[in-house]
C-alpha cells in the first residue's frame, strides 16, 4: 500500500495462499477479513486517487527499500492497497506477490499492471492475519501502512515470522498514532471510526512496534523517519529474522 500520513492510515501465478486458524474462532475471523474487505472495498476508488501527502517521505522510503532488496529476494508485500508501491519495487526482485484483503484494491492493481508490465509481480487477496503464505517462502516480507491496523499485532507478526526465510527481512513503515497529538489519538480516531470513516486502527508507538517484532524473534537493524513536512509520526522499521 503507498505510505501516507492517512490513517487509512508476464506475471506468475500466485503461489497457493490458505486460510489458518488465530486467536480468534473460525468464524469471528470470517467476520473480521470480511468487514475490513467491506470497507477498503468502499474506499477503493477514492483512495487510488488520492496523491500522496508527503512524496519526499515516500520516495526517500522507496530509495531505501531499493537498497534492500536484491534481484535474487523472493518477496511478499502484504496490504498492498491498489499496487502502486508494488509496481516501483518489483524491478529491484526476483519475484513480488502483492496482496490485500480487498478485491476492489487488487482489482485496481490488475489494471495498473496491465498498463505497466512487469514480470516479476502478481497480486492476490488475502488477509494478512488469517492467511499462510508458506513457511519460510520469502527473503523479504513489505509491510507499509499496514501493522496500526492489524486486528492483533502479534498474529500478524507471527505470520510475517513464519513466511521468512533464515536472515530474511521485514520492512516497515507505519503511523505511530499514539505519539501524536492525545487529542487525535484517542478523540478524533475513535469518533472518526464509529462513524466509519476510518477502520479500526491500534494506537502504537514505535516502542511498542519494536518490542512486538522483537517478541517474535526478530532483530532490529534500523528505525528511521522520512518525513519531510516537519514531526514524522511514520515509522520505518527493518527487521531481522535470525538466520
Amino acid at each position: 500500500m503507498r505510505f501516507s500520513t492517512s490513517l487509512y492510515l508476464p506475471p506468475m501465478p500466485s503461489p497457493h495462499i490458505a486460510p489458518v486458524s488465530t486467536t480468534l474462532p473460525s468464524s469471528a475471523a470470517g467476520a473480521a477479513t470480511a468487514s475490513k474487505a467491506l470497507f477498503w472495498n468502499r474506499i477503493a476508488a477514492r483512495y487510488a486517487a488520492a496523491p500522496i501527502a508527503d512524496m519526499g517521505g515516500y520516495e526517500t522510503t522507496l530509495r531505501r527499500v531499493q537498497g534492500l532488496l536484491s534481484t535474487t529476494h523472493d518477496v511478499l508485500e502484504i496490504g498492498c492497497g491498489t499496487g502502486s508501491t508494488a509496481l516501483r519495487l518489483a524491478p529491484f526482485t526476483r519475484r513480488l506477490l502483492a496482496t490485500d484483503v480487498s478485491s476492489e484494491m487488487i482489482a485496481i492493481a490488475r489494471q495498473r499492471l496491465a498498463g505497466q508490465p512487469s514480470p516479476q509481480l502478481s497480486f492476490a487477496v488475502a488477509d494478512a492475519e488469517a492467511t499462510a503464505f508458506g513457511q519460510r517462502a520469502y527473503d523479504v516480507v513489505l509491510a507499509f501502512n499496514l501493522p496500526h491496523r492489524a486486528r492483533a499485532l502479534d498474529v500478524a507478526l507471527t505470520q510475517v515470522a513464519q513466511a521468512l526465510r533464515p536472515g530474511g527481512l521485514l520492512i516497515s513503515k507505519t503511523p505511530c498514532i499514539a505519539e501524536m497529538n492525545p487529542l487525535i489519538a484517542y478523540l478524533a480516531v475513535p469518533l472518526l471510526r464509529a462513524s466509519g470513516i476510518v477502520p479500526r486502527v491500534l494506537c502504537l508507538n514505535q516502542q511498542r512496534l519494536q518490542s512486538a517484532m522483537v517478541q517474535q524473534g526478530m532483530q532490529i537493524v534500523c528505525a528511521e523517519r522520512h518525513g519531510t513536512r516537519g514531526k514524522d509520526f511514520r515509522a520505518f522499521m527493518v527487521a531481522r529474522k535470525p538466520g
